[in-house]
């Protein structure tokens, strides 16, 4: 029997350019007001023009933001329209596991593919969209975060990777690696709670041969160590080409952590780098989920533009005034 053919390429959408129409959706919990005006305060200090959707400033059942059927709505309204160039999550928290099965793919599979931007508990979305759509996604930081608002150096490589993406080249490691060596394969992943919650469902990512990206907080060590073993269990996480991890905030002594991940990942026989700042620290440099990298002890290459580029003729009027 001949092998089977390999994956088909990832969609990629386009990169953003000053007058592009933006959308903040709110998939998951509910939103502070005050952090989301200054989150589309910055994102229109960039030159975009953002729609904030109908239903984010909802509220249901004190921990989600409006009913899940509204929430899915407005992503399939955003995703599904093509002025709109990005779709911006508004914030984590829980609530996204609940809208992925009641978004409109079917529709979506025939709108260009769209930037969709966020992390956390919008893990679920980004497998979502990469198993129904086969889009690329971008795991950042959020516009109704301090993560986005309070720290320049977040926004500014947030805003590298959507403007000007063919200089993104590298991600930094600051941390030795559990088990060293070189790997390549396309990013995946995100907060390791959310993987192993979507295990069983029509859109868990299968995760063979690629660098996965595992964070997580608040999960102290013997949460944690369950949710590593049902990767484990599950057999998710010895298909990957190999591991990139991130930051591990709130998550006990950064020792004991570390052994714990060792113990957990050591034996899988691939590269395991360690100290990506991307998830719930302070630095939270954003990665493009897809994207084909190769992985080394000291930092994490990427071997194509996270965005692709822009005919001249799809230009917004904006970009136009700026170029001239």
């Amino acid at each position: 029997m001949p092998p089977p053919p390999p994956p088909a390429p990832p969609r990629v959408p386009p990169h953003l350019l000053p007058g592009d129409r933006v959308a903040v959706a709110a998939p998951a919990g509910p939103v502070d007001p005050a952090l989301l005006a200054r989150g589309t305060a910055l994102l229109t200090s960039w030159g975009l023009e953002v729609t904030v959707l109908p239903h984010v400033h909802d509220r249901h059942l004190g921990h989600l933001a409006g009913r899940d059927h509204d929430r899915a709505a407005d992503l399939t309204e955003a995703l599904a329209d093509p002025a709109v160039r990005a779709v911006f999550c508004a914030r984590g928290g829980y609530g996204t596991q609940r809208t992925v099965d009641l978004v409109d793919w079917a529709r979506l599979a025939d709108a260009p593919p769209t930037v969709l931007a966020g992390s956390s508990d919008v893990t679920a979305l980004h497998e979502a969209c990469a198993v129904r759509l086969g889009t690329t996604t971008v795991h950042s930081p959020m516009p109704a975060t301090a993560a986005l608002t309070d720290h320049p150096a977040n926004a500014a490589h947030l805003h590298e990777v959507l403007f000007q993406p063919e200089k993104v080249t590298e991600l930094p490691l600051g941390a030795a690696p559990l088990s060293g060596g070189t790997a390549e394969g396309r990013l995946a992943g995100g907060n390791a709670s959310l993987l192993a919650a979507s295990i069983g469902t029509p859109t868990a990512l299968p995760p063979d041969g690629c660098l996965l990206l595992l964070e997580e907080t608040g999960e102290e060590p013997y949460r944690l160590d369950r949710i590593l073993t049902q990767l484990l269990r599950a057999g998710v996480l010895d298909r990957a080409a190999g591991i990139v991890l991130g930051d591990f905030t709130d998550c006990g002594d950064p020792d004991e952590v570390r052994a714990l991940l060792a113990d957990r990942l050591g034996h899988l026989g691939v590269p395991v780098a360690a100290g990506l700042p991307a998830g719930h620290g302070e630095l939270q440099l954003t990665v493009p989920l897809g994207t084909r990298a190769r992985l080394t002890p000291a930092a994490l290459r990427l071997l194509e533009p996270p965005l692709a580029a822009r005919p001249v003729a799809d230009h917004p009027p904006e970009a136009v005034r700026c170029a001239s």
